[in-house]
């Protein structure tokens, strides 16, 4: 597997694999059409965003994006296609990620978490801070708040 910095032309792929991964935890489709604004990635997203992408064998299986908030930075997705999970590319993802708001200069990566990706954010060192209360179609939400300090290392 390589990790490599995503083009615009990589849009179209890197909106695939979002939208594949958020609907392997099987939401119904009404809310995958409610994310349909914040699943799609733009060319001028991946221009204004440190995002990159896992490629195996010239095939994109999931992706990172970065955005900057103060001194810190924001981990805005991460992604893997859900044929590939549980091979350690979503956890490469995140070093990678890690590594790259470090030498960006951020000593903490925030975390705006799907609840159902908590604990694979937790077992790689963050800690939970807070939950955002939000609502989707007239349905309550709880999205956990983690931060993971940028100098966490593999182990």
């Amino acid at each position: 597997m390589q990790i490599k910095p995503a083009g615009p032309e990589d849009a179209a792929r890197l909106t695939a694999i979002a939208f594949a991964a958020k609907r392997s935890w099987g939401y119904p489709e009404r809310w995958m059409e409610s994310w349909r604004d914040l699943l799609t990635i733009k060319p001028e997203f991946i221009i204004g965003h440190e995002t990159c992408l896992a490629v195996i064998e010239d095939q994109a299986v999931g992706f990172y994006a970065l955005g900057r908030n103060g001194d810190r930075m924001e981990l805005l997705h991460l992604w893997v296609l859900p044929g590939v999970m549980g091979r350690g590319i979503g956890r490469s993802l995140f070093l990678h990620a890690l590594e790259n708001a470090r030498a960006l200069g951020c000593r903490e990566l925030e975390i705006e978490s799907d609840p159902n990706a908590r604990g694979f954010y937790e077992r790689l060192g963050a800690r939970c801070v807070g939950l955002k209360q939000t609502e989707i179609q007239q349905e309550r939400r709880e999205l956990p708040v983690l931060i993971c300090p940028a100098s966490r290392r593999s182990g």
